[in-house]
């Protein structure tokens, strides 16, 4: 059973929102990966209905509604939030000067995401 984001909305597990969950292999330390395609991947090593599994889809959920609504967008060598683009090589992240690894809390698209992770009760 899928958790609540609040009164009245219904989970985000419930396919119903038009986006498909798939269980997959990725790279060692990558817990999730959406896609704009509205796909979102969960490591195959992650349990299924474990609160791990919850917060990495709500994590991944909310990347791709950033995507689907053009607040995000990323490339092989760039990330794209808002209005701004920030250049991406081997699993980093240049932002305000400093290398960042992909998926680092101090990244602004990640904050959101990770907010998004509280949410789970």
């Amino acid at each position: 059973m899928g958790f609540k984001l609040g009164s009245g909305r219904k989970s985000i597990f419930d396919n119903n929102k038009g986006y498909t969950l798939k269980r997959s292999k990725l790279d060692n330390g990558v817990l999730g990966l959406a896609q704009k395609n509205n796909i979102i991947h969960v490591n195959d090593k992650v349990k299924p209905g474990s609160k791990l599994y919850k917060e990495v889809v709500a994590h991944e959920y909310d990347h791709m509604k950033r995507m689907n609504n053009g607040e995000l967008s990323y490339g092989d060598d760039y990330i794209r939030h808002g209005s701004n683009t920030y250049h991406r090589k081997n699993g980093k992240v240049k932002y305000n000067g400093k290398w960042h690894r992909e998926g680092s809390k101090s990244l602004p698209w990640e904050k959101l995401a990770y907010n998004n992770e509280k949410k789970i009760k």
